[in-house]
Parts: structure tokens; C-alpha cells; sequence
């Protein structure tokens, strides 16, 4: 199964695609689901751009009544970056007062690789919704986020083939107090993953988000350096998950988890799709499983051996 599909639900809503002008469906109360919105920018449905898309779902629901909106295909994704999608979410600020939730570029892969999602500065949107709540964003290709301060942000993720260290350290520099779930997929140095430990220091200390309950650092070929990091990590001891799945994770990255910190009041660790072999997996399953921690192992990645060198991939990438 791909780990890249179209979300099925958005802040407990179902995902609802807004359907195109010629179809004659009945639409749900605007805060009923979260709405899909995505064009065909190869013209077999409707041909609708999607400043047409936009201008007619604000004209055929409620938008003050609009709790989650997604949006997946607004163009060809590697000739359109995110910027009028950004632009249209600030400039509706004053008609979508119910937004809490937003996810930009639900896209699969047989729509554009993950790589090909051209985004933008997306900060304009946590600024224009003070009470957003969830914010998400899929690819990394020209993805920024500087600084912002945002009181009431409870959930940030980012899934992407390669996340920029500049984005990283954006991150690592806002002030999100009420910040309780973070998933980053952090992505190989090819597609543009150039972060590095040092750019999660900020986010791995105490004190920087308070509220932070879930850690997902995710999708890395550093996956090892990062276990390892997270092993010795004053914010793990606030967390009841964490997750290292999808990456490169392997027997040394595990080790480092069992001689580092305590991890026993975790209530799930995900280390799905790695190369850790079997003796090792039962040290930890043995170390943490009596205590109750539920640990995911599965999915073992695919290598291959050329040289006497070993090449190991994250599960995201191309």
C-alpha cells in the first residue's frame, strides 16, 4: 500500500470532494465534512480551472458554516506552485470564520509524484486564521515556513520526498504553545531533505512546545541519527507517541533507543518500514511491550547489495 493516498477524513471530518457543475448531488451541510477541492487540469471531467472551482464553492455552501477544506489538485503541479491557493484561503479570511482545518497538495501519486508538488510560503494562512487548529501540507519542493507565533495551532504535518532544513528550522522557531501533534517526514538530501539534527535541536528540547504529545519524525535516510538524538531527548519524556517509521531506521538506531532514556510510558512506538533484524526487534519489544507500550515493527524495507555496499531506501521518496 502506498504511504502517499488521498486523506479519507480532515479533523474528524470525512473528506467530501466537491463535485463538478454538471453533477447533480446533493451537498452536505458546510461543516458537515471536509471539503475536497481539486481540478482535472488535463480537461477529462469538467475542464474547471480552479479559481472557477473556488469561486463556486464559495457560492454553493455556507462559508461561514466551513470547519476543513482540502485541496488536492489545483493545476499541473510541477508548473503551479501553492501561492493562489494561499492567496484565495487569506483573501476568504472574513467569509470562512468556522476554518479550522487545512490541508494543501492531497495529491497521489498517480496524479504527481510527491517531488513534483511545487509549494510556496504557507505561514500567510496560520496568519490569517488566528483559531486554526490543523494545518497540513504535502510536498517540500520550494516549501517555506518561516517563523510564526500561533496560539491555538494543536496539529502540523508535513509529508514530503525531501523537507527543506530551512522549513525544519521555521518550525523549530515558532512559538505554538497549544501544539499537541507534529509529524514531519523529513525526506532524503536528493529531493531538497537537507536538515539535519542540529536544525531538530530546538524541537527535541524541553520547554519549546509545551503541549506536545505526539513527535513524528519520519521518512529519513539519517533515520539512525535521529533514533539516536530522540534516545537522549528531554521532550520524549512529555510524549505518549513516537514515531520513527518510513526512514532508514536500522539495528544501531534501534540500540540507541534501548540504552537510551526511559520509553516505557509511551503508549505506541511506530518504527514500521525499517531494516532492523529480528534479534534486535525482540530486545526492545522485551524492553518496552510488559509496560504496555504498543510497538509497530512491520513493513521491513527493501535493499540491495552492490559492491559489498548496501543500499537501504525511505519509504517516500520516488
Amino acid at each position: 500500500m502506498s504511504h502517499v493516498e488521498h486523506l479519507q477524513e480532515l479533523h474528524g471530518l470525512p473528506a467530501f470532494d466537491f463535485p463538478d457543475p454538471a453533477a447533480r448531488r446533493e451537498l452536505p451541510e458546510a461543516g458537515a465534512v471536509a471539503w475536497r477541492l481539486a481540478v482535472d487540469p488535463y480537461g477529462h471531467t469538467s475542464g474547471e480551472e480552479f479559481g472557477a472551482l473556488w469561486d463556486r464553492f464559495l457560492g454553493s455552501v455556507d462559508p461561514a458554516g466551513v470547519r476543513a477544506i482540502v485541496v488536492g489538485q489545483w493545476g499541473e503541479a510541477y508548473d503551479n506552485d501553492s501561492s493562489g491557493i494561499v492567496q484565495r484561503l487569506v483573501d476568504a479570511r472574513d467569509r470562512l470564520t468556522a476554518l479550522r482545518a487545512v490541508f494543501i497538495g492531497d495529491l497521489e501519486m498517480e496524479e504527481a509524484e510527491i517531488s513534483w508538488i511545487e509549494q510556496s510560503d504557507v505561514t500567510p494562512v496560520l496568519e490569517a486564521y488566528p483559531l486554526l487548529e490543523e494545518f497540513g501540507i504535502r510536498g517540500g519542493t520550494g516549501l517555506r515556513f518561516p517563523a510564526v507565533r500561533h496560539k491555538h495551532l494543536r496539529t502540523l504535518r508535513f509529508e514530503a520526498g525531501g523537507l527543506p532544513g530551512l522549513v525544519v528550522r521555521g518550525v523549530a522557531a515558532s512559538e505554538l504553545p497549544a501544539l499537541e501533534y507534529l509529524d514531519m517526514w523529513l525526506g532524503v538530501e536528493e529531493y531538497g531533505g537537507d536538515a539535519t539534527v542540529a536544525d531538530l535541536a530546538p524541537i527535541l528540547a524541553a520547554g519549546r512546545l509545551p503541549a506536545l504529545r505526539h513527535l513524528g519524525l519520519r521518512n529519513s535516510e539519517i533515520q539512525d541519527e535521529i533514533a539516536a538524538a530522540a534516545a537522549g531527548a528531554p521532550v520524549v519524556a512529555q510524549l505518549t507517541s513516537l514515531d520513527l517509521s518510513l526512514g532508514v531506521l536500522t539495528d544501531a538506531g534501534v540500540a540507541a533507543l534501548i540504552g537510551g532514556q526511559p520509553l516505557t510510558h509511551l503508549t505506541r512506538l511506530d518504527l514500521h518500514h525499517n531494516f532492523v533484524t529480528e534479534p534486535v526487534a525482540q530486545r526492545i519489544r522485551a524492553a518496552l511491550e510488559p509496560s504496555g507500550v504498543e510497538i509497530d515493527l512491520s513493513e521491513p524495507g527493501d535493499w540491495w547489495e552492490d559492491d559489498d555496499v548496501v543500499h537501504r531506501f525511505t519509504a517516500v521518496a520516488e
